[in-house]
């Protein structure tokens, strides 16, 4: 007589191999389907048809596995427009494309895009949720070639920066996601963190490299008090027509 069942690993040896990428796409999959709070080790081992302990070989943890599922949605993020692309040679057109492309990405993943937000980043001048160095050094140097001095470019990077987190942490949250950093379960392993500002390298980067003193001022003040500014402004305009 047949041996009936067998064990969870004798069931995956038939199924698709494990790797990094696959148990984060799945990870996605699974926060996607239900949310980041029901997301533990032992879950996505279901999921896969493992034990939660074979997914340490490819990711050290929960904390590892969120930072990995970041990374993995910000690489998402192009900020060079397709060759020929004609709505995108002026900077107005290049920002609206911009800000639809992320927007498509929350949209897509909201119960994930608040991660983005409130992950540490590698350095703490780079601003959710264009963290990436890839993505800054690609829109900082798309600015650049519309005619934006650096300081300039700088600024249009903070100020598009917080309104893409502001209108879209909202936008998510409307749709009943929370906003609230993930839980975090006890004895889940260790993450493998982003390097300290100290400790980037920056040799791929040259433009960000060159413009970090910049990145690096803080003028939250000034620029909380210019969008207040703005929005009054425009309520004036508004409310005039």
């Amino acid at each position: 007589m047949a041996k009936q069942g067998g064990s969870t690993e004798e069931k995956a040896s038939t199924r698709r191999p494990l790797s990094r990428d696959r148990v984060v796409q799945e990870a996605i999959a699974f926060i996607d389907e239900r949310s980041i709070n029901q997301l533990t080790m032992r879950s996505l081992g279901a999921r896969l048809g493992v034990e939660a302990m074979s997914l340490y070989r490819y990711v050290n943890g929960r904390e590892d596995l969120l930072e990995a599922i970041v990374a993995a949605l910000v690489n998402r993020v192009e900020a060079t427009p397709p060759a020929g692309h004609e709505l995108t040679t002026d900077w107005h057109g290049y920002l609206q494309w911009m800000a639809h492309s992320v927007r498509d990405i929350a949209l897509e993943h909201p119960a994930i895009f608040p991660l983005m937000a409130t992950r540490h980043p590698a350095a703490a001048w780079l601003r959710p949720p264009l963290r990436s160095l890839r993505v800054v050094e690609e829109f900082l140097a798309a600015l650049l070639e519309r005619g934006f001095t650096e300081d300039r470019a700088v600024e249009v990077y903070r100020v598009f920066t917080s309104f893409l987190l502001g209108q879209l942490l909202l936008e998510v949250a409307q749709r009943g996601v929370s906003t609230a950093p993930a839980e975090e379960p006890l004895d889940e392993g260790d993450a493998d963190l982003p390097n300290q500002d100290e400790d980037l390298d920056l040799s791929q980067f040259p433009l960000v490299a060159r413009l970090r003193p910049l990145l690096s001022e803080d003028h939250s003040d000034e620029e909380f008090e210019r969008s207040l500014e703005a929005l009054l402004d425009r309520l004036d305009l508004l409310f005039t027509q």
